[in-house]
Formats: structure tokens, C-alpha cells, sequence
């Protein structure tokens, strides 16, 4: 019975049919049904077409006459089964859970649900207003209706406004955040490509002296193969000629190795210069660089590196122009104390002052001359002369 119940249910309001009317696309419903779904559509569509009508069911428009849902085919065969199965439904009228066998023929207005006589005379609903159930049935089918509008209004809950407001503030933190990630690609590209230029100069200022440095060595050392070479090919020769069984053969490969020897041996060796790189690029990064502020990156020089030879070195040149001022001093100090009176000296004129004056003046001279090996010429005449 509840299946057979349900068939004659509409879709719109969940009841038994009332005045049920078929639309072209067999679906059929309540008549103040439709109606009521024409008039509640908060739609601009249907407040300028009000003589068209979309089925609730399969969504098919129909277009009405000018009559209306009025104007729509009465289902009669439905119609006459509903009545059928309402005149038997009194026959079989359900009864109180509460008390046995009471039917359920009055309708509470306080509790709004069917109640037996019994209820309403010694149970929980004594004194309770009532009315019949077809009566309270036709009211409450005007409240469904009402109800209907008031749901079908966007603005019944707020659900509607607030699930728009939480959505552009989804929309404005991922537009926030995705512009945030834009800058945090762009700031660290910058600093990247800094960085990176950076690194390239200072690779290519030490790649230039590494190059500086081959043009100088490579053909030395070159140099310097040929003769080590000619000389391995000498001893080479001499192991060779010792196993010579002719005289003649033998006194004449001896001339000619006499020979190469003499001018292997006038070859000159290459002096070797020694080489200083300056400024050493890992103590300028330590000691410049370090500290340096990401902002102030793009603005530190590139040092200048070079190398250095001997005495073509900064730092060399300064010690030799130490050097002299050091030795000048040291000149014109014995001159004093060779021509100074050695009578007044005669106070201090001890054996262990000698000694003492002897002994450190010595020290000092042989330190001097030892530095000046890098100075040409004067430095090795001065230095025959003192030590």
C-alpha cells in the first residue's frame, strides 16, 4: 500500500494528488501546483512569459493559452483511482500507537499531528485545540505554499551571500599569494643574475692571469725540455759509443759528443722569476665581500688581479726601497763612529762593550746584506764590503 501510495504522490508537494492536470510531456501534477511554481520563480523569464511553463520534472517548456494551467487536460484516470483509494483509506483509518485500536481522526493544532479521541480526553493532549484533518489539510496545503515561496527566496538563509563573500576572499588570497610568489621569483632572478655576473668577472679576470702566467712559463719550460732532452739523447750516445769496436768510429763519436756537450753546456738555464698573484680573490671575498648587504652586491668593484716577478711585485719594490733607506742609515752610522773621537769613548771603553758593539753591528750588517740579494749591482758590492 505505502509503494501504491507513492505513484499517487506529487513531486512537487510530497501529497496525493489534488485536481491532478498532464502536460505535453506526460508528467502530471497537482494543479495549484504548478500555479504555484509559475508565481514563486523569482525569475525575469517568467515574469515576462507567464504562458510558458517548464516541467518540474524533465524540465520541457510548455507553452500555455492564454487559459493557463486552467486551460491544461484534467488526468481523469488518476484522478478516479485517488478517489478510489481515499474512499477505502477511511475504511482502513490508522490508529493511536498510545491506545489500541483508536483511529487517528483528529488533528492537533498545538502539536500539528494526528491524535485519537483518547488523546485528547485522558493523554498528553488534553485541552489541546483541534480540528479535522481535511480541514487542517487544506490550511497546511496553503502553508506549503507559502513555504515554497519563502525557501525559493535566495535570501532565506543568507547561505547565498555568504558563500559569495567566502569566495572572493578565496579568490583575493590566491591572487594575493600568486602575486607574492611572482616577487619572491623575480627578487631571487635578480639576485641570481648579480651573483652570476659577478662570478663570471671574477672567473674571467683569473682566467686572463692563468693565461698571462702560460705565455710566460710554457715557453721556458719548453726551453728548458729541448736542453734536458738533449741531454738524455747525449747520455744516450755515451752508452752506445762504449760498445764501439772500431777506433776510428770510437774516437770520432767521442769528438762529436766533446762537441754537443761544449754547447749544451753554454746553453743558459732560464732564471726563474717567481710569480705572486695579487690581490688573492679569496681574501678579497673573505675580508671585502663577506659582509656585504644582498643590495650592495651589484655595487663591489671586481679586483684587479695580476701577477707578479720578482721584483715587478708592489710589495717588492717596497721592501727594496726599505732596503736602502735602511742601509743608507746603517752607512752613514759607522762613518759617525769612524770619525767620532774614540777618546770619548774612553768611559764606556770596556772589553764586553766592544764585544757587545762588535757582535750586533755584525748581526744587523749580515741581515741587511742577506735581504739585498734582489738588488742588483750595489747590493752585492755593499754587501762584499760589510760581511
Amino acid at each position: 500500500m505505502d509503494n501504491f501510495e507513492e505513484e499517487l504522490t506529487c513531486s512537487v508537494c510530497y501529497n496525493i494528488f489534488d485536481d491532478p492536470r498532464i502536460l505535453p510531456c506526460s508528467h502530471t501534477f497537482c494543479r495549484s501546483c504548478l500555479e504555484n511554481v509559475i508565481n514563486s520563480l523569482d525569475s525575469l523569464f517568467w515574469r515576462l512569459s507567464l504562458i510558458r511553463l517548464k516541467c518540474p520534472s524533465c524540465r520541457n517548456v510548455t507553452e500555455l493559452s492564454t487559459g493557463g494551467v486552467h486551460a491544461l487536460p484534467i488526468n481523469f484516470a488518476l484522478k478516479s483511482i485517488i478517489e478510489k483509494y481515499r474512499t477505502e483509506e477511511h475504511q482502513s483509518m490508522a490508529t493511536c500507537p498510545e491506545h489500541y485500536r483508536q483511529p487517528l481522526n483528529v488533528f492537533c493544532l498545538t502539536d500539528r499531528k494526528l491524535v485519537c479521541g483518547h488523546c485528547l480526553t485522558v493523554g498528553q493532549h488534553q485541552g489541546h485545540p483541534i480540528d479535522d484533518p481535511q480541514s487542517a489539510y487544506i490550511k497546511e496545503r496553503e502553508t506549503a505554499s507559502k513555504l515554497l515561496v519563502t525557501l525559493s527566496d535566495k535570501n532565506f538563509t543568507g547561505a547565498s551571500s555568504v558563500i559569495k563573500a567566502l569566495e572572493e576572499q578565496m579568490a583575493h588570497c590566491k591572487r594575493v599569494i600568486q602575486e607574492d610568489k611572482q616577487e619572491v621569483l623575480t627578487f631571487f632572478k635578480k639576485i641570481s643574475d648579480v651573483l652570476e655576473n659577478k662570478k663570471q668577472c671574477l672567473l674571467a679576470s683569473l682566467n686572463e692571469v692563468n693565461q698571462q702566467a702560460s705565455e710566460v712559463y710554457a715557453p721556458q719550460i719548453e726551453k728548458m725540455k729541448q736542453i734536458e732532452d738533449e741531454q738524455l739523447d747525449l747520455i744516450s750516445l755515451c752508452s752506445s759509443t762504449e760498445q764501439e769496436s772500431s777506433p776510428l768510429a770510437f774516437l770520432e763519436k767521442v769528438h762529436a759528443i766533446k762537441q754537443r756537450m761544449k754547447m749544451l753546456k753554454k746553453q743558459q738555464l732560464q732564471p726563474v722569476r717567481l710569480a705572486v698573484i695579487d690581490p688573492r680573490v679569496g681574501q678579497v671575498l673573505r675580508s671585502e665581500w663577506m659582509d656585504t648587504t644582498l643590495g650592495e652586491v651589484h655595487s663591489k668593484p671586481i679586483p684587479i688581479v695580476k701577477i707578479y716577478y720578482d721584483r715587478d711585485n708592489p710589495k717588492s719594490k717596497a721592501n727594496s726601497i726599505l732596503t736602502y733607506f735602511v742601509l743608507v742609515v746603517i752607512v752613514a752610522a759607522l762613518l759617525f763612529l769612524c770619525l767620532w773621537n774614540i777618546d770619548s769613548w774612553a768611559p764606556f771603553e770596556t772589553k764586553h762593550m766592544k764585544q757587545w758593539l762588535s757582535e750586533n753591528l755584525y748581526s744587523l750588517a749580515v741581515y741587511f746584506c742577506s735581504d739585498l740579494h734582489r738588488v742588483n749591482g750595489f747590493s752585492y758590492v755593499f754587501q762584499d764590503f760589510i760581511c
